[in-house]
């Protein structure tokens, strides 16, 4: 089948054609994103600053806080610009790299995710070789892994997409360009296109959400055996995994464990993953870590103090 398109732009139908909605959603979507730009750069100089750099756990931590800037960036500015636009356009090239970034950073923060249970599981239930196991060449080579696993993913998305004819209407019911979305607009039958996007992206979504329950059960299970100060600093660290775990992955198994199918509610859903977790993230990392508490105190301590003598 040779491929004919006309279509050289989309157009978003955005979250609400409530004006009044529209211009509240401004308001509210413009705060949260500079939460997340301000929380993550505030989590990525603590991490530097305070030289946490040689925990595995916070030398993670520091690229889940660049991602998820990353990720929410390629969403957000675009939805809050459109917020105030009256007519919410994007150029065909701009929808199939806003997918690609969707995608690619949204799996790379499914897999440091993943690998930071990992992390967990080695420190609580082989404490003795955790920083064998863990070694800093081990750590580059997992967090290698997770960007090219995301490379990977968003490349057979895109590549499924960009492959099929496009020749009217041209209006997305969405405020981001995402695969299910768009493929409803292709002028040909994407039925095996879409199983093969659910596959992919169910796949890792829900495998990855199974490896981090067995890490966490497994963890859970092994706190038993230790003493109560050492099981309330694991749940501590745990928890606020946990959260984080929760609000992403579920969201993002509705949205892509199901067929090739569009709901209502979509658009609201992916707000909680694309705003909302890396929104949050900062905050539950922040509240429920002591270390990172400590080292935040410290950094604005020595901020004060070079004010203080007119540094």
């Amino acid at each position: 089948m040779e491929k004919i398109s006309n279509v050289t732009e989309f157009v978003f139908l955005g979250l609400s054609q409530n004006i009044e909605v529209e211009e509240v959603c401004f308001v509210v979507f413009s705060f949260f994103y500079m939460v997340i730009l301000l929380g993550n750069l505030l989590i990525i100089l603590t991490v530097c600053v305070g030289n946490l750099f040689k925990s595995p756990m916070y030398f993670f931590l520091n690229y889940l806080s660049f991602v998820d800037i990353c990720y929410s960036s390629v969403t957000a500015p675009k939805m809050i610009v459109d917020l105030l636009a009256k007519r919410k356009t994007i150029s065909y090239v701009g929808c199939m790299l806003q997918l690609f970034g969707v995608h690619f950073f949204g799996c790379t923060e499914i897999f440091i995710l993943t690998v930071m249970a990992y992390d967990r599981y080695v420190a609580i239930c082989k404490p003795l070789w955790y920083m064998t196991i863990m070694d800093r060449d081990r750590c580059n080579k997992m967090l290698l892994g997770t960007w090219i696993g995301g490379f990977l993913h968003s490349i057979i998305q895109v590549a499924l997409v960009i492959q099929l004819p496009f020749c009217g209407p041209n209006e997305i019911d969405h405020y981001f360009c995402d695969v299910h979305p768009v493929l409803k607009l292709a002028c040909t039958d994407t039925y095996v296109v879409g199983g093969v996007v659910t596959a992919n992206s169910g796949t890792i979504a829900l495998g990855s959400f199974v490896i981090l329950l067995i890490s966490y059960t497994i963890i859970l299970v092994s706190l038993r055996k230790q003493s109560a100060e050492g099981r309330r600093k694991a749940l501590s660290t745990c928890g606020s995994h946990i959260a984080v775990v929760i609000i992403f992955f579920g969201p993002c198994t509705f949205m892509y464990m199901r067929p090739d199918t569009t709901l209502s509610e979509d658009k609201m859903v992916a707000v909680f993953y694309t705003i909302i977790t890396p929104m949050l993230n900062p905050l539950i990392y922040t509240l429920r870590n002591a270390e990172v508490k400590n080292a935040i105190k410290k950094l604005w301590g020595r901020r004060v103090f070079w004010e203080a003598n007119g540094k």
